[in-house]
């Protein structure tokens, strides 16, 4: 199992309807999650940062997020979360949500 954190700016005037999204998060997104051996993922948010986290339990991480990528419900799911975020400045390139590095951990 691998850690994974990230973070992305949500726009201040779709705050609302982001959680309103993720608060009834369309069960064939949550389902391609766990297909994609993603689990424990959850993000929080702290004024305009939203911060990912989840753990990934496959064994061909790209492999997985390639078929996430493919499915047309998540496409559908993304064209609409993707208006409403700002990815950092400071991300990789070709990331949409800024990959972080895992400094620490304590089970």
């Amino acid at each position: 199992m691998k850690r994974y954190g990230s973070m992305i700016k949500v726009r201040p005037e779709f705050l609302d309807a982001y959680k309103k999204y993720h608060a009834a998060a369309w069960p064939e997104v949550l389902a391609m999650i766990r297909k994609c051996n993603i689990r424990n993922y959850s993000i929080y948010l702290k004024d305009d940062v939203l911060f990912g986290y989840f753990e990934y339990h496959g064994t061909d991480y790209s492999d997985d997020i390639a078929k996430m990528a493919a499915d047309p419900k998540t496409q559908e799911w993304w064209a609409i979360m993707m208006p409403m975020q700002i990815p950092l400045e400071t991300r990789g390139q070709g990331e949409w949500w800024a990959n972080m590095e895992e400094v620490f951990h304590c089970d």
